[in-house]
C-alpha cells in the first residue's frame, strides 16, 4: 500500500493525476486507484437512496399528519424530487436501482425509521403503498 494514500489521500490523488497525465502508468497506484473509482459510484448511490428516503419519510409526514402541513414540508418534497432528477440526469445507470425491490426495501425501512423518529407515531404501513412513479410526480402529495 502506498504510504501517501493512506496519510494523505488528497495529496495523493494530486500525485496519480500528475503521473496518469504525464504517462507514468507503471507508477500509478493502480489498486488504490480502483477503489476510489469504486467509491466514486457508492457515493453516488448513497446520495440517491438518503434523498429517496428523506422524500420518503416526508410523504409519511404528509399523509399521517394533515394536521402540520406545510409549507416547509411541500418545500423539502419538491427539492427532493427535484435533486433526485437532477441525480438521475447526471448519471442515469442509477435509474436501474429505482426499479430493484431490495433497494426499494432499503430505502422503506430507512424512510420509516425517520419518520417515527421526527413523528413519534408507529402508525405507518410496513410496504411502501406508493410507485415510484407516484414518490416522484410533481403533483404527487398523499391526502387521507
Amino acid at each position: 500500500m502506498s504510504k501517501g494514500y493512506e496519510e494523505d489521500v488528497l495529496l495523493w490523488a494530486q500525485e496519480q493525476v500528475a503521473l496518469l497525465r504525464s504517462g507514468k502508468f507503471a507508477a500509478l497506484d493502480i489498486e488504490h486507484i480502483a477503489e476510489e473509482i469504486e467509491d466514486v459510484g457508492k457515493s453516488e448511490q448513497r446520495e440517491l437512496a438518503n434523498r429517496m428516503a428523506v422524500l420518503l419519510a416526508h410523504l409519511l409526514k404528509w399523509r399521517y399528519q394533515p394536521e402540520r402541513r406545510g409549507v416547509s414540508w411541500q418545500r423539502t418534497i419538491k427539492h427532493q424530487r427535484e435533486r433526485i432528477m437532477l441525480a438521475l440526469q447526471r448519471t442515469p445507470s442509477l435509474k436501474v436501482m429505482l426499479a430493484t425491490s431490495d433497494w426499494q426495501r432499503e430505502i422503506w425501512l430507512d424512510a420509516l425509521d425517520d419518520a417515527r423518529q421526527q413523528t413519534g407515531l408507529d402508525v405507518f404501513p410496513e410496504d411502501c403503498p406508493w410507485s415510484m412513479d407516484q414518490v416522484m410526480a410533481e403533483e404527487f402529495f398523499p391526502e387521507d
